[in-house]
């Protein structure tokens, strides 16, 4: 089966499966993550579950979007853009780096590409509601930057990815490789600081 069938029905207590589904994904993965258990966790029944969310992998794809907008609505909420750019780049790179660190950002990455060859659209559901949502605020704030005269950048989407992997450094193939689980506030600040610096470095007029 390399599509998903079925179509996402929502109801009164919609929002009440999404959060039991979430915690059940996290903890057990997508393979491990039963029916009952989501059902239990949801405080549902198994057939209120399938009224909702005909396949398993519906439910995972909605928990994964909802949850990656959820965290960019915050990001975005807590950052000016009329602010100087450096500031605005290290906030933008807090809120990257604390949710490629943190629990959901991990297994959702995990589980994603686990599922990838199989079903594809798991990852691609993903990538648009996590990394293409977060690439086009990038390139959309860098757009106004560069129209006040504040940075100098010739391919503005190149520019953006070029940031949010500067924000990866280190850290998250660490994680990524299971040989860190947690890591302190230095070298967080670490990473946050060096990809301000060298993104200012190129770009900054």
């Amino acid at each position: 089966m390399s599509a998903i069938d079925g179509e996402i029905k929502k109801g009164r207590k919609f929002e009440q499966v999404l959060e039991g589904a979430r915690d059940v994904f996290l903890n057990d993965g997508f393979e491990g993550a039963s029916v009952d258990d989501i059902a239990r966790a949801a405080r549902v029944s198994k057939a209120t579950l399938y009224s909702y969310f005909p396949d398993k992998r519906l439910l995972f794809l909605e928990v994964a979007k909802t949850e990656c907008n959820r965290q960019a609505e915050r990001a975005l909420s807590a950052i000016d853009p009329s602010a100087p750019v450096a500031d605005v780049l290290r906030a933008t790179a807090d809120h990257l780096v604390s949710f490629s660190l943190s629990e959901f950002g991990q297994n959702v990455f995990r589980i994603c590409v686990a599922e990838s060859d199989r079903f594809p659209e798991l990852g691609r559901a993903f990538y648009d509601s996590g990394p293409a949502h977060v690439h086009s605020h990038i390139t959309a704030f860098l757009a106004q930057a560069v129209a006040r005269g504040d940075l100098v950048i010739e391919d503005i989407p190149l520019a953006a990815d070029q940031f949010s992997e500067l924000c990866k450094a280190d850290l998250f193939l660490r994680m990524v490789f299971g040989m860190n689980r947690r890591f302190t506030s230095e070298e967080i600040n670490r990473v946050i600081d060096g990809a301000v610096a060298t993104f200012m470095a190129r770009y900054g007029a």
